[in-house]
């Protein structure tokens, strides 16, 4: 077997339009990173959202900054060590997904050459992982309600709504009053400013679980403004890029809670760096998704075990966001639980056929 890097662009149908503040998408694109390296193999995902509205990263974006950019580097290098994405990450700090893509890949294929659980690697002891159901932005008050019903049969351990300006407190309370003893939180996708705070504060009153990212990324003083005026915990997400930011926004006490999305910060050890700052610094975690398919969604499942991780994840069922997942099997949820199977314990297990089926464009660079 030659050894080169496959990058693999699949396009998989979603099994309902997903709507939040800022955009909607109705496929899941990812990038595979597929490295083959002197007769063993290992599998990454880079997992931007479609369409630039979540970030300015795309899946077209991410397939080309690493066929031009990141595996030629790797290559030049010849350093197949996760370790390699962080110093890469010294000089470009940009293009988080696709390094987070190119990180798990390596995380991969050392976790198969050395014959141990990727958890091995970061000292996580195998347990069961509480789920949370994310439903997104509907056309009335009754689609939202079905949808939750329709879902939550499973047993999610708390219920997330997406919000937007006009689209907050009667989907709440409709929400709350349908089903009042869910652990209910709301997700804005920083789509509100300042000038909504009052809103907030009526929102407060609803005793939610959390308020995740209210105000733009960058509007860490807002955060802080708003939590001293509201008791409901602040959820920081799209502010929570680096571990830099993390300490800015944790000195200025912009929040009480931290969401960690692997992909948006630059892979598994960054993640785990975040994570150990929030712990040491007293801050309650959550593992999130945006989502991914299942390879990106083991590796959050993963961190998800480690002990500080004390919300739900948003990590939930393969079948409640995709016609099929290309890993086998697939995440299942039962009574609000996620048991990583046998088949992933040691790294994912991709299924090929779906891989193929869904593929739209690859790239092979030998090497």
């Amino acid at each position: 077997m030659s050894n080169q890097i496959n990058l693999i662009h699949v396009n998989v149908p979603m099994t309902e339009p997903f709507r939040i503040s800022s955009g909607v998408v109705d496929h899941k694109d990812s990038i595979l990173i597929h490295i083959q390296r002197d007769g063993l193999d290992g599998f990454g995902e880079a997992s931007p959202m479609a369409g630039g509205f979540y970030s300015y990263e795309t899946p077209e974006s991410t397939f080309v900054f690493l066929r031009d950019v990141a595996v030629p580097k790797l290559i030049r290098h010849n350093s197949f060590s996760p370790h390699f994405v962080e110093e890469c990450l010294q000089e470009h700090h940009h293009e988080m997904f696709a390094w987070a893509g190119l990180e798990g890949a390596l995380w991969d294929l050392r976790a198969n050459e050395e014959s141990l659980p990727i958890m091995d690697f970061f000292g996580i002891e195998t347990s069961l992982i509480e789920s949370g159901l994310a439903v997104g932005i509907y056309p009335t008050f009754d689609e939202l309600i079905q949808a939750c019903s329709r879902y939550l049969i499973d047993g999610y351990k708390r219920l997330k709504i997406k919000i937007q300006p006009g689209w907050d407190l009667e989907p709440l309370r409709a929400v709350k009053a349908q089903f009042p003893d869910i652990p209910l939180m709301v997700d804005a996708n920083a789509a509100y400013t300042q000038e909504h705070f009052s809103v907030f504060e009526e929102i407060d009153q609803l005793e939610l679980l959390m308020i995740e990212q209210p105000l733009p990324a960058g509007d860490l003083e807002g955060h802080c403004s708003l939590q001293t005026r509201i008791l409901t915990p602040i959820c920081l997400d799209e502010s929570a890029t680096d571990l830099r930011t993390l300490k800015r926004a944790f000195a200025m006490q912009a929040c009480k809670i931290v969401n960690i999305k692997i992909q948006r910060v630059g892979g598994l050890a960054r993640a785990v760096a975040m994570y150990d700052f929030c712990t040491q610094s007293g801050i309650p975690v959550w593992m999130g998704t945006m989502p991914e398919l299942g390879i990106a969604s083991i590796h959050a499942l993963y961190l998800s075990m480690l002990p500080n991780c004390v919300y739900p994840t948003d990590v939930e069922a393969s079948r409640r966001w995709f016609v099929e997942d290309v890993i086998d099997p697939p995440i299942e949820v039962v009574d609000g639980v996620i048991e990583i199977p046998e088949a992933h314990q040691n790294r994912p297990t991709v299924n090929f056929n779906v891989i193929d089926r869904y593929t739209i464009q690859k790239k092979s660079i030998s090497f």
